[in-house]
């Protein structure tokens, strides 16, 4: 019979706990589950993560508690990916991130995903761990989960997106 003084304690309220799983609906659910998977990346200190979107037109990236959360997140080894069909709207709508990724160039990957035989870009957050699928973007409606089927096949997707990819998004533009 084991020891019960000597199995660590596990936190009632570790971030692990606190990622929603599960079907979300509408726009409020949406941005708080990103806010969610934010706050869990810089607290469980998540190695990679991939952002796809079509345009991240509707995601909270420009908001303070983001930033704050990536930064708290943001250090040598990790990996951050975005991939999209395009990054326009970033300087209107997310202008603290588009400082954020300046600073942190060096481990963000923006990847474009366009062409004729380019695959649909899904709106979505993937780690080793975790994922949310936003399956219908227009009406923020979508699926967290930890199932590692639909994780894995999520990334599948991505990974197709990302091999007939280009660079996109550059840190900063120097002109000549």
């Amino acid at each position: 019979m084991p020891d019960d003084q000597n199995i660590p304690a596990v936190p009632a309220t570790s971030a692990l706990t606190a990622l929603p799983t599960g079907a979300f609906d509408g726009r409020a659910a949406f941005e708080t589950a990103l806010r969610q998977a934010l706050a869990a990346a810089a607290a469980e200190g998540w190695r990679e993560i991939v952002f796809s979107d079509a345009d991240f037109s509707a995601w909270p990236l420009g908001e303070r508690s983001s930033i704050d959360a990536l930064n708290a997140w943001s250090r040598s080894g990790r990996s951050f990916t975005l991939l999209a069909h395009r990054f326009e709207t970033f300087e209107r709508t997310h202008a603290r991130f588009v400082g954020w990724r300046r600073m942190w160039g060096h481990i963000i990957d923006c990847r474009v995903c366009t062409g004729p035989h380019a695959p649909t870009v899904p709106s979505a957050i993937w780690t080793p761990s975790w994922f949310l699928h936003r399956i219908d973007p227009t009406r923020d409606r979508g699926v967290c989960s930890h199932d590692p089927a639909s994780r894995r096949q999520l990334r599948e997707t991505l990974d197709e997106c990302l091999r007939l990819s280009q660079p996109g998004f550059p840190a900063s533009t120097l002109g000549l």
